[in-house]
């Protein structure tokens, strides 16, 4: 489960990077902070 959790919050934090290139400022910070948020490093919504 662990391991789940880390790929989606590093599909989301890259998500969110690419969308700031694209300058889609306000989605690529969403995208950030939720993958924060789910990623087990942070305060998982999961646990």
């Amino acid at each position: 489960m662990a391991t789940l959790l880390w790929i989606l919050a590093a599909v989301l934090v890259i998500s969110g990077i690419f969308a700031l290139v694209r300058k889609q400022v306000l989605w690529g910070i969403v995208l950030i902070v939720v993958g924060l948020i789910v990623g087990p490093g942070g305060v998982s919504i999961f646990t």
